[in-house]
């Protein structure tokens, strides 16, 4: 009885699976698919070459940050954060095009009272505060992370969001 239920079951699948269509090869998406996975606001990735340019570019220490350490320490951030695009907020906001703009302005994100009164931009200088302890740096946030300890990986990660966040040094101000 119970291989009878099985070989329904499979039989009911297999048809439902053939009603669909024709299958996407091993590899390919189909267009429905392709369109719900791209990004908001459709922005070019940047190519390795021209990651490595941008790193270059940075002001000193972070031009010389190891991106593959910085995207290691970002794993952490990752269950709070996105990065791209048009990314979603979760618990944390999107991080995309941070560098240069104020604190609790990133669109459609409930920010603490404490980040929202927040009167200056993200750079690389505050950001480092701010992951050395975010608590100590701005009390009254509701981050909970208890902060990334490690110099060098402050700095690689620094390194790795302004290349991945769609930074640009005259957007920020940055002089150094």
């Amino acid at each position: 009885m119970r291989r009878l239920a099985l070989t329904l079951v499979a039989t009911v699948c297999l048809a439902g699976l053939s009603a669909c269509g024709k299958t996407a090869e091993k590899g390919e998406k189909s267009e429905e698919h392709a369109e719900a996975a791209a990004p908001a606001a459709a922005v070019a990735e940047p190519s390795d070459e021209e990651k490595h340019e941008l790193l270059e570019s940075l002001p000193a220490p972070y031009n010389t940050g190891d991106l593959a350490n910085g995207k290691k320490v970002f794993a952490v951030c990752k269950s709070c954060h996105t990065i791209v695009p048009g990314g979603a907020n979760m618990t944390g906001p999107n991080l995309y095009g941070m560098f240069g703009r104020k604190p609790g302005s990133a669109p459609d994100f409930n920010y603490s009272d404490a980040v929202k009164a927040a009167a200056f931009t993200w750079d690389a200088d505050h950001l480092d505060q701010w992951l050395t302890s975010p608590k100590t740096f701005m009390p009254g946030t509701k981050m909970t992370f208890i902060g990334v300890k490690d110099a060098k990986d402050r700095v690689d990660l620094i390194a790795y969001l302004k290349v991945e966040t769609g930074y640009k040094a005259h957007e920020e101000g940055e002089s150094h």
